[in-house]
């Protein structure tokens, strides 16, 4: 299966040479003593830096070769053969030229042909010309330092991409589950209370985070055009947000529900942006402390119902728990590329094999979690089964990603976790344990201490 480029890259490795990047609009058709296949070289799409793997030796197939311009040197072209890479070194340019591998007996021939000869020497023409700031005034103002205005009619806009307010609405979910799930009555003020709460902190948390990590986000191209790295919002007005909405939903978690609520959603925010953001940078144990985060949402819902923390909260809290894994390792799978850029130390870049493992592990404990649910008191017995096709089917998709390890198998994991677990938690409404003998008697109370007061 090839891969057909609309443009290739001359790509300099910036680590040992300080040659300029040629950019020439066509492709080469590469012909091995083995294998003819079509290659092309490194797209400018693609923007990690190409090192060299085996260096390797030219022969010039034609006469009358041109000299690059001074300024060039020698330029470094990666050639991609049956996704192996190999480097050539260039410092002339001719039509045809043959690559020696000195650690087999392959040659490669490659002929670019007279009309993208001709093409490259324009373009070489044209990259002079340009490189005079004269002829490239752009250059100059990328340069000069300008003013960081905040275009308050975004404002929101801005508040909400700060907040990640995709994932924040995710935690709130769960944490709106756990507090539906808790055997005490719906309190509607209480509810409201700790949905407004563990919504203003996780956004405080994700601000928070977003401030630490700016160089290493503008790195990424996941997370180059965040609010901070594009400077839509000053480092200042960042935290002064986050300063105010986290102290805010505190004080709401703790007057509208009870301490231990508040205490959960402050340990959470203090666990996130002050171990997880940081460790994420040292070690793939970041994934399994940026879980226990994930997790604690249910707990705080469940909290602020109750005013305790019963074994079924835990059980809540211990599918979140592994609902992290594969729901995260495949979305890290296809951003490798960015992690390791970015310098962050994910399982997907440290231990490929790691990070498929521990998805497939969690995915079976979902399902072994499931069952331990109603002996819990969490949901009636029928949960279990109703929500194994839900789960064998995650597994399924979990056992794929372990097989294939490819983006295909790790996009419809991640995909799938979207899905999963807001279905998963229908269910549990749905399955959820009766308390109507507990109403009952609390009617019979209550009739009792009236006839009482009136006689």
């Amino acid at each position: 299966m090839y891969r057909q480029c609309s443009r290739f890259s001359a790509w300099q490795v910036h680590k040992h040479f300080n040659s300029k990047v040629l950019t020439p609009n066509h492709g080469l058709i590469a012909k091995t003593r083995c294998v003819s296949s079509k290659t092309n070289l490194k797209t400018e799409d693609d923007q990690g830096t190409a090192f060299p793997e085996q260096m390797t030796h030219i022969k010039y197939a034609s006469k009358g070769l041109e000299k690059f311009p001074q300024k060039y040197k020698q330029v470094p072209l990666t050639l991609f053969i049956k996704k192996s890479k190999t480097l050539v070194m260039l410092d002339e340019i001719s039509e045809k030229f043959t690559v020696t591998f000195p650690k087999s007996e392959d040659t490669l021939t490659v002929d670019i042909g007279p009309e993208d000869f001709a093409k490259l020497k324009n373009m070489l023409e044209k990259d002079k010309r340009d490189s005079s700031p004269a002829h490239n005034p752009e250059s100059i103002t990328e340069c000069i330092w300008q003013e960081m205005k905040t275009d308050n009619n975004k404002l929101m806009q801005y508040y909400f991409r700060l907040s990640k307010i995709r994932l924040t609405g995710l935690v709130v979910l769960t944490a709106m589950a756990g507090y539906a799930m808790a055997p005490a009555a719906f309190d509607p003020i209480g509810f409201t209370m700790v949905t407004l709460g563990t919504g203003l902190t996780s956004a405080s948390a994700n601000a928070i985070n977003q401030f630490f990590e700016v160089p290493f986000d503008s790195q990424m191209n996941r997370t180059k055009n965040r609010v901070l790295v594009r400077g839509y919002l000053s480092p200042l007005h960042a935290v002064t947000f986050a300063a105010v909405s986290g102290s805010v939903g505190l004080v709401v978690l703790a007057l509208g529900a009870n301490p231990l609520t508040a205490a959960l959603g402050a340990f959470n925010l203090g666990l996130y942006t002050l171990v997880y953001t940081p460790m994420k940078r040292h070690t793939i144990l970041n994934t399994w402390v940026g879980s226990v985060v994930g997790a604690v949402p249910p707990l705080m819902g469940w909290a602020a119902c109750t005013g305790s923390l019963d074994p079924g909260a835990w059980i809540m809290a211990a599918i979140m728990f592994c609902w992290q894994f594969p729901h995260f390792n495949a979305l890290s799978w296809n951003l490798r590329p960015d992690y390791s850029r970015a310098g962050y130390r994910m399982m997907s870049v440290v231990d490929p094999n790691l990070c498929k493992r521990v998805a497939l592990r969690h995915t079976v404990g979902i399902t072994g979690l499931c069952f331990l649910a109603p002996v819990a008191g969490l949901t009636t017995p029928l949960f279990p089964v109703m929500s194994l096709p839900l789960n064998l089917y995650f597994t399924y998709l979990g056992w794929k990603f372990y097989q294939q390890g490819d983006s295909s198998s790790s996009r419809s994991l991640f995909r799938f976790s979207l899905l999963h677990i807001p279905l998963l938690i229908l269910l549990m409404i749905v399955n959820k344990p009766s308390r109507k003998n507990d109403s009952k008697d609390s009617g019979k109370e209550s009739v009792t201490v009236v006839q009482s007061e009136l006689t």
